[in-house]
């Protein structure tokens, strides 16, 4: 099957999904295509099957805003023509779905499916915005097939935009192989902390709904009864309040703000918390990745985040903005070995059980077929790894 994937390239749980997916199927024999303005960032090393299409923007005096929504669509239908692809996957409603559908309109040699994956701030931020409820419905509307990444996005597409067209939950996935509580030794702990030291880890792309002025808040509190260190992974609009919060709390010597990283397996297999204090997160795959290495997580009950954390059991769950609670609960878990042990190992159980990447890629496989109308062929045999071993 041949398969072109349109997405944002940047830091962010859709680019990772979307970019995994597709060098998913390319191990799988599929001949993927991705498209987008620049190389997404876990596509670094050649792969068999995987191409990488760059949506090159007009610089022209008139367009003060170059019309990149009219490029990648261009684009698309190019490579579409091209390659005489099978599906399109787009990776967001807005814009990608209505550009998908836009490229099908103009390309000449193929009549290709349109799949749109729903990863959450297209429906709740951009497509809840009146000025794009519109377009975005109108994207979902003409995609052969949409699914979403938790039950909780697809009950919010279809009350935001009033549809009774069926979406598909596939929900993310991790490989456990590579998000391990073992590590390759590559990252020791004692990098990060002194030995007797808890290390406690948040990773986003910092924008507010991420609440990462919490996560320092947390951190100040569990600092003052258990010996213990925060790395802070990513960057965006609150990494400056969230300094100037650090040295107001007198706990800045003791973060440290690791910026972008792209394997940010290593830091998770040093990692003995992960925090999730968001007030908008429609699935988590920091979370679910933080699970796969047996790290526990304290999180917000926020919309799809209680579908993946079980209370509890994998981590605990507090009402958004609920400083205090999180921070009791995480010096609980900090202080109590047998506790966290137990946690770490049933974290882990539970995210290969149910969100194994070698689980989930045939769901996709499976859906792709549905929207063709005819069973997907896998070109070559899939083994997944044994991750329990």
């Amino acid at each position: 099957m041949k398969i072109g994937i349109t997405c944002y390239p940047t830091h962010g749980g859709s680019g990772v999904v979307a970019t995994e997916l597709g060098m998913e199927l390319a191990k799988r024999g599929h001949e993927v295509h991705f498209i987008s303005y620049a190389l997404p960032f876990r596509l670094k090393e050649f792969q068999e099957n995987v191409v990488f299409h760059e949506v090159q923007m007009l610089s022209y005096p008139l367009f003060q805003y170059p019309p990149y929504t009219l490029a990648l669509a261009a684009k698309l239908a190019e490579v579409a023509d091209e390659n005489h692809l099978d599906v399109m996957h787009a990776h967001y409603a807005i814009p990608h779905a209505v550009c998908a559908y836009l490229a099908r309109q103009v390309a000449r040699s193929s009549r290709f499916k349109i799949v749109t994956t729903l990863h959450g701030t297209d429906i709740t931020l951009v497509g809840g915005d009146p000025l794009f409820r519109p377009l975005t419905r109108f994207g979902i509307e003409q995609s052969d097939g949409v699914t979403a990444v938790s039950k909780y996005l697809r009950q919010q597409t279809q009350e935001v935009f009033e549809l009774d067209r069926p979406i598909e939950v596939i929900p993310n996935f991790v490989d456990s192989a590579k998000f391990t509580p073992l590590g390759d030794g590559s990252c020791p702990k004692e990098r990060f902390a002194r030995k007797g030291e808890r290390v406690v880890l948040h990773i986003s792309n910092f924008r507010v709904s991420k609440r990462v002025p919490d996560v320092v808040r947390i951190f100040a509190a569990v600092r003052r009864e258990v010996p213990s260190r925060l790395l802070l992974v990513g960057d965006g609009p609150d990494r400056v309040p969230a300094r100037e919060l650090a040295d107001e709390l007198g706990v800045s010597k003791w973060i440290r703000w690791l910026g972008q990283l792209d394997a940010v397996e290593d830091v998770f297999s040093v990692a003995d918390l992960f925090i999730l204090p968001s007030k908008n997160e429609s699935f988590g795959l920091a979370a679910l990745e933080a699970m796969s290495a047996g790290v526990p997580v304290i999180a917000s009950s926020a919309e799809g985040l209680p579908e993946l954390i079980r209370n509890g059991e994998t981590g605990y769950l507090l009402s958004v903005g609920d400083v205090e609670g999180m921070a009791r609960r995480a010096t609980e878990l900090l202080s109590d070995a047998k506790k966290h042990a137990a946690m770490s190992e049933t974290s882990r159980r539970v995210a290969i059980e149910n969100y194994e990447v070698g689980k989930i890629i045939p769901m996709y496989e499976e859906f792709y077929g549905r929207v063709l109308g005819h069973p997907v062929r896998v070109p070559q045999p899939y083994s997944p790894p044994d991750a329990l071993a």
